[in-house]
């Protein structure tokens, strides 16, 4: 047996019994007369303690040669820790080791195996295998499971049926290039590996089986994104005999279900939104509203006085940055060179300060009027002390920059909270776009 508990599992509770335990060395603390070694699996780290006084000079030497992420067997008695560590759960122990085996050597490792590495992103992706003994890393791992675990329960309760369909198919038309197969059995004929199983969940429809689901790998080759991957897995899902309102409150149910049981969140009914209300208002088919800063259209009240820019723009529009007139001339610079950038493609920014006075200072003063800025104030829902930002030009592009600023400007500001959950439905989607390089309308999803 090489172990007879992990080494997150000791308490007091255990202290006087003998146990075995394995893993790999995190540390050493070698004072000479005596040394201490931390001795970490998957569950969590236990303590060893070796001493002059208790433990015979060749395991002393033994315990002095052993180097980081040597992975080891122990067998010894657990006794109260004198200096306890209340931030580990096995804190209050430590192991008296009795025997020590080495089942494997280790050459030092390239980076730290730590919470908060040493080591780069290229490093730690040559060297996966040490990279998932971190903590982080191993937690996303294990959430991954918790979630899919919750959500195979959860839909089998609700009757449906996990189906695992093909993944060399045939090529059928999709909203990406498909990454292909050659054969061998038949020479210049391809396999296409499935954008999603839509032919096959559409069959097992027409074959009777009224509600399927399957935590499914896609691959898409298309260019890469931070929302994009070329693998990716998703919960795909079908159902038969039912409405738009069925399939919303099934999937409702599961997310809050996932919150409750994973996170320990709660939270009420879903707001719904329109596509378009959405990208109106927030630029963004999947907008963030744990937060303000909703768009305020400014054509009526920009394009009646001599200013060329907004004249000829397709849209005029703007938000309020609570507390953004704090801001120095050169933080807004910086603010405009940031939408400047090719990722982002605006040409300039016009900005207006709401001071706490009452009174308005902005970028084109010389255009406009106190009445005019206060109209803008109106209309952001800008107050005393904000600053209002205002992109121009073609709509689909404008609202796009805009809503990047605004993702910028609230994670700046700290106003995506990771511990907040805002659930939203936006429905009513287009099914085609029109790609204006190509002239042709692709699939919107």
């Amino acid at each position: 047996m090489y172990r007879t508990h992990h080494n997150g599992e000791l308490r007091a509770s255990h202290i006087d019994q003998t146990v075995t335990l394995s893993g790999w060395v995190q540390k050493t603390r070698d004072k000479g007369f005596m040394i201490w070694v931390d001795l970490r699996d998957r569950y969590g780290i236990t303590q060893l303690i070796f001493d002059e006084e208790r433990t015979p000079k060749e395991m002393m030497d033994q315990a002095s040669h052993l180097g980081r992420e040597f992975v080891i067997q122990v067998t010894g008695k657990v006794i109260e820790r004198e200096s306890k560590n209340p931030n580990l759960p096995t804190g209050d122990i430590e192991i008296l080791v009795k025997e020590v085996k080495v089942l494997n050597t280790s050459l030092t490792p390239p980076f730290t195996i730590e919470d908060a590495t040493d080591g780069g992103e290229d490093l730690r992706m040559k060297y996966r295998y040490l990279d998932i003994r971190r903590k982080p890393v191993r937690e996303n791992l294990i959430f991954r499971h918790k979630v899919t675990m919750a959500v195979r329960n959860y839909l089998s309760n609700k009757e449906f049926i996990e189906v695992e369909t093909p993944y060399l198919i045939k090529s059928t038309p999709e909203g990406a290039r498909d990454f292909v197969v050659p054969s061998r059995m038949n020479e210049g004929e391809f396999y296409a590996l499935p954008q999603s199983p839509q032919t096959f969940k559409q069959l097992l429809m027409v074959g009777g089986m009224d509600k399927y689901f399957q935590i499914v790998k896609c691959f898409r080759d298309e260019d890469l994104r931070a929302d994009r991957q070329p693998e990716f897995t998703q919960i795909d899902c079908e159902m038969a005999f039912v409405e738009q309102e069925d399939i919303l409150d099934t999937f409702e149910g599961l997310t809050r279900q996932l919150l409750k049981e994973i996170n320990g969140v709660e939270v009420g009914s879903f707001p719904r939104m329109t596509y378009d209300d959405a990208m109106a208002t927030y630029g963004n088919d999947k907008p963030d509203i744990r937060f303000g800063m909703k768009f305020g259209e400014l054509n009526e009240v920009t394009q009646h006085k001599d200013f060329g820019v907004f004249n000829s723009a397709e849209l005029v529009v703007g938000i309020a940055v609570p507390g953004g007139n704090s801001y120095t001339r050169k933080e807004i610079d910086k603010l405009i060179d940031w939408v400047k950038r090719p990722q982002v493609g605006a040409l300039g920014m016009v900005y207006c300060r709401y001071n706490e006075d009452g009174s308005f200072k902005s970028s084109v003063d010389k255009f406009y009027d106190q009445e005019d800025f206060a109209k803008w104030a109106e209309i952001t829902g800008a107050e005393p002390g904000d600053l209002i930002c205002i992109l121009s030009g073609d709509t689909s592009k404008v609202r796009a920059q805009l809503s990047a600023l605004r993702m910028e400007l609230a994670e700046r500001l700290g106003l995506r909270k990771s511990d907040e959950f805002a659930p939203l439905w936006v429905i009513d989607f287009p099914l085609l776009e029109l790609d204006e390089e190509t002239g042709h309308y692709h699939a919107m999803h």
